[in-house]
């Protein structure tokens, strides 16, 4: 792709997210998702491959449905209400709509179906930004609408995400799909905790997307999409490799690294909301995430692939590392057994 043409198209990726956080009424923030979309899919199709132009064409069309209906929901509330606020969203059935449009646009359960297609049909980097730049604008919107929405509608959603966004990841063999249904998973505690603490969910977010961001620059250095080339990966870089196992645990949320730190505060708000067979059962349902991270974490760095393998070693090519990489993995690491200076800083 052309420099120049590529540098237009995350100019206006960053644009169009900050139009739609940054403004207060809703066909700005409309304005916004649509250039977002219109400027990711360039990036999505870039390879030329059929894969790649039917990744680009289902997120497409998703994309322009889930638009329609956030412009619906607010023409509704606007009909009802005479208010086009975004804080403002206070009929029952615009509150619905728009719940089910975000779903769509961030890949709930049950609208996730498209995701895991869009981002196994991506080059890594745009999968990055899929990942963690295109989810914003759609949260900052839930953040802004939290206190209308259904706490109910959103519990049901997060559940049912954390639980397929985990059980699906099980039997899958393409990283770029086992990371997606990673961010469904993500994506349920996020939203089961917005109605209570948004400043929770997007604590949540950024920590999630630091350590995403981690995970997928590491595996574009050393070109690995599947669970076959990851088990001979070690040979080229072995101290990325045992720097990802690290990242990726982190990612399932073990203690003392970083992921642990929202799973134990969202835990903690729930119950305080007295809500504590809901903490339990998302509990006990990243135990499957957890499954598909070890097995990612098993196969960078413990596995030795047998003589008998069909998969041809690359060369070894000595690359330069990306500076970001070990800034991104360390903060990935360390952040939780800081936590208490960064909270008494606040």
């Amino acid at each position: 792709m052309n420099p120049q043409a590529k540098l237009v198209f995350i100019i206006s990726l960053l644009l169009g997210t900050t139009i739609t956080i940054s403004s207060n009424h809703w066909i700005m923030a409309w304005t916004g998702l649509e250039i977002n979309t219109l400027a990711i899919l360039p990036l999505i199709s870039k390879s030329h491959h059929p894969r790649a132009i039917e990744a680009a064409t289902k997120y497409f069309l998703v994309q322009a449905a889930a638009s329609a209906l956030v412009l619906f929901s607010s023409m509704t509330n606007a009909w009802h209400t005479g208010q086009w606020d975004i804080t403002q969203l206070t009929h029952p059935t615009s509150c619905a709509i728009l719940t089910s449009a975000i779903a769509i646009k961030l890949g709930l359960v049950p609208f996730h179906f498209w995701f895991p297609e869009v981002l196994q049909g991506s080059p890594l980097t745009t999968g990055l930004l899929l990942s963690t730049i295109m989810k914003l604008p759609p949260l900052a919107l839930l953040f802004m609408t939290s206190p209308s929405l259904n706490p109910t509608f959103m519990t049901t959603l997060a559940i049912l995400s954390a639980a397929l966004g985990g059980w699906m990841g099980l039997n899958q063999t393409q990283i770029r799909k086992i990371l997606a249904f990673s961010s469904i998973s993500h994506l349920g505690w996020m939203t089961i905790i917005v109605a209570y603490s948004p400043k929770l969910a997007l604590l949540n977010f950024y920590l999630y997307s630091l350590m995403t961001a981690a995970v997928f620059l590491t595996l574009n250095t050393i070109k690995v999409t599947k669970l076959s080339t990851l088990m001979t990966a070690w040979t080229k870089k072995p101290s990325l490799s045992a720097m990802l196992l690290l990242t990726l645990l982190s990612l399932a949320g073990l203690p003392p690294l970083t992921g642990f730190l929202p799973k134990w505060l969202i835990i903690q708000e729930l119950t305080k909301q007295d809500m504590t067979p809901t903490a339990t059962i998302l509990s006990l349902l990243s135990l499957l995430g957890l499954f598909f991270y070890l097995r990612l974490a098993y196969c960078a760095t413990i596995t030795l692939p047998p003589h008998t393998t069909n998969h041809m070693k690359q060369w070894h090519i000595n690359k330069p590392i990306s500076v970001l990489i070990p800034i991104l993995t360390t903060m990935s690491i360390i952040l939780l057994p800081i936590s208490p200076v960064i909270f008494a800083a606040n």
